[in-house]
Parts: structure tokens; C-alpha cells; sequence
């Protein structure tokens, strides 16, 4: 791994009771190997544990949430119920998403006078998949990530469960495909277990259309639970993501025996190509169209502004001349007033000439004595 490379984080996702975090053990174990044989060239990954209910992990984790958000805390101080709390603790978790990405590029990314860095970032998530991939917490974390890492997201399958029945089977591949849609980011496939049973029959499913549907016919004859309606919508559903499975990658694993490691991180390099052909610029014109979006916002709302102070400027001026008009007809009323009632004392006194003459001399008088 060339130190001037950022690590790719490999973003660990999968239901409850996949072998996910066994998964993690193993990954960050078989890293761990191939730092020390590489010598000073690479260093360990940097591992995050982003799952707050777990009481213990198997594997020393660099970030973990569980320093910074206690879980059963957030459970009474909220009132709330297990998922819950879950989703308010990665809430929580995500208002130092500032402070965490500074640690990761601190530590993982190329700078001088650094020997090495860590050639991968690997993640663990809740097993409440839901509450990570739909929440708007885990948006954040994602997409922070891919923002400074090429990062890949690996969807741990329990392979002995999902290939017990075909409505299984497809009920994990239409999760797989939101995750997918949803994420926007590059995926793998990891079924695991396969020391229990191989992962060719769900590769097989996947792969070859008519080998599922003879499946299909196979449970409908034993009337199992594929049976019925269920196998038209089977066929159905198979047909739609027949072209969904030509564009991902598939591997199988073993968390407890280690095999199919090898081959999930040449995956993983094939993925990482990916994301800097096809994803990075997309994430980049997405964050493009978002700041532009928000400058716009800016520009309205300094418009508006500008133009509530040039209303106000307007309406205080007409009021002022509204003022000057009414000054103005005070003062003219208040002259022909006080002229009339003058005129009247002098006709009584001597007359019209003089009242003429001395009724505008008053006048004129009053007049300068106001300017």
C-alpha cells in the first residue's frame, strides 16, 4: 500500500445475527498480520465501533461510541425503548462527527514526516440495520466519511439462513438493493459462514435465472413456505434484479476459519477503483449542487433584507413629506385666519385703505417672524 493513498474505510452493515461483528474480529485480526509482515510500510487499521448497546467487543477499537454516549443513560433520561435509544445515541454520536473526522484525517491520512498509515478504516454498526442505514445520523457519518475516504460498504448475509428457502433468499437481496439506492456508495456482498455452508447455492441463485426458478417449482411440489402466490412473485421479483446482480461483488467467507479473507479484500480494491472512477465525482457534484443551493439561499435572503431596508427608507421619507404638507397648510390657515380677524379690527377702527395697507404689512410681518 503506497503511503500516499488514504486508507479505504470498509463500512461493516448486516441484520442481527449475521456474524457481523465476528466478521470485524476477523478482518481487524488478518490486517493486523499483513502490518506486521509489511513491517514499517503500513500500519494497523483504525477501527471505529459505532454500535452503542454492545456491553463488549472482541477487537480494541480506536473511536468508540461507547466514550462518548452511554446508552442505558440515554434510555432513562428519554423514556425510551432499546431501538430507540440506539437511534438517539448515533443522534447524539453525530454531533461530533466534526471532532471524529478531524482525529481520522489527523491519523490516516498522508502527511509528511508520517512513516505510515493505516491502508484501512473499518466500521461496525449496530445490528438494528435499519436504525443505521435510514436514519439521518447514519446519513451523516456515511457520507462524512466517503467525503475525505473511498469508502465501501460490505453487507454481512448469514448465508445457512438466507438459503434455507428462496422467499429468504429474496427478502435479503430486495435489503441489500435499498441499502444500496439508499447509500449510494460501492457494495459487497459478504456471505458468511461459509464454513457451515457454501455460499455457491446463493451465487447460483443469483447468477443463473433458471437455477432459481427450478428452486421455486421444487418448494411449491413439497408446498413449503415459497409455495403459492408467493413463487409468481418470486419469479417476478427474480427477473427485475436479475440486472441489479450483474453489478455486484460476491464473496464468500468464514469468520471463524478466516477463508475468503483474501478474496474480500481484492474485492475491496476493485471497490475502491470504483468509487474514485464513478462515485467520487457524483459525491462531488452533489456537494457542488448543495453549496450552490445554499448560496442561493444566502443571496434571497440578503435580497429580501435589502429590500425590507429600502421599503422602510421609502415609507419614512413619504411620511416626512406628508408632514411638510400638513406643516405647510397649518401655517397658510393660520395666516388668512389671523388676516381676516385683523382686517375686521381695522375697518372698525379707520376704514378699507388702511385696512388693505396695514392688514398686509401684518402679514408680511407674521410671515418673517416664522422663518
Amino acid at each position: 500500500m503506497a503511503a500516499s493513498r488514504p486508507p479505504v474505510a470498509v463500512v461493516c452493515v448486516g441484520m442481527a445475527g449475521s456474524g457481523k461483528t465476528t466478521f470485524m474480529q476477523r478482518i481487524n485480526a488478518h490486517l493486523h498480520e499483513r502490518s506486521e509482515e509489511d513491517g514499517s510500510t503500513t500500519a494497523p487499521p483504525y477501527v471505529l465501533n459505532l454500535d452503542p448497546a454492545v456491553r463488549s467487543v472482541p477487537f480494541d477499537a480506536n473511536i468508540d461510541i461507547r466514550d462518548s454516549v452511554n446508552y442505558k443513560e440515554v434510555m432513562k433520561q428519554y423514556n425510551l425503548g432499546p431501538n430507540g435509544a440506539i437511534l438517539t445515541s448515533l443522534n447524539l454520536f453525530s454531533t461530533k462527527i466534526d471532532q471524529v473526522m478531524g482525529i481520522l484525517e489527523k491519523r490516516c491520512l498522508p502527511q509528511e514526516n508520517v512513516k505510515s498509515i493505516p491502508g484501512h478504516i473499518i466500521v461496525d454498526t449496530p445490528g438494528q440495520i435499519e436504525v443505521f442505514v435510514w436514519s439521518a445520523s447514519g446519513n451523516i457519518l456515511l457520507s462524512s466519511l466517503a467525503s475525505s475516504f473511498p469508502t465501501v460498504i460490505a453487507y454481512i448475509i448469514d448465508t445457512p439462513r438466507t438459503t434455507e428457502n428462496t422467499s429468504t433468499f429474496m427478502s435479503n437481496m430486495l435489503y441489500a438493493i435499498s441499502i444500496l439506492y439508499k447509500i449510494r456508495l460501492p457494495m459487497i456482498l459478504v456471505f458468511n459462514k461459509t464454513d457451515v455452508k457454501s455460499e455457491d447455492e446463493a451465487v447460483e441463485w443469483m447468477r443463473d435465472f433458471e437455477t432459481f426458478q427450478d428452486a421455486i417449482r421444487k418448494e411449491e411440489s413439497e408446498e413449503r413456505e415459497g409455495s403459492g402466490y408467493m413463487g409468481s412473485l418470486l419469479n417476478s421479483m427474480s427477473l427485475v434484479l436479475e440486472e441489479f446482480y450483474n453489478h455486484l461483488s460476491v464473496v464468500g467467507v468464514s469468520a471463524m476459519t478466516g477463508d475468503g479473507i483474501d478474496d474480500f479484500f481484492a474485492a475491496i480494491e476493485e471497490k475502491r477503483e470504483e468509487f474514485e472512477k464513478d462515485y467520487k465525482p457524483e459525491l462531488e457534484r452533489r456537494r457542488a449542487v448543495a453549496e450552490e443551493q445554499k448560496s442561493q439561499v444566502r443571496e434571497q435572503e440578503v435580497s429580501r433584507m435589502m429590500k425590507d431596508m429600502q421599503d422602510d427608507d421609502d415609507s419614512l421619507d413619504g411620511r416626512r413629506a406628508n408632514d411638510d404638507d400638513d406643516e405647510d397648510a397649518v401655517n397658510e390657515a393660520f395666516e388668512e385666519s389671523l388676516k381676516a380677524r385683523y382686517e375686521a379690527a381695522l375697518r372698525d377702527s379707520g376704514g378699507a385703505a388702511a385696512t388693505a395697507r396695514t392688514g398686509t404689512a401684518a402679514v408680511n410681518y407674521i410671515r418673517s417672524s416664522q422663518r
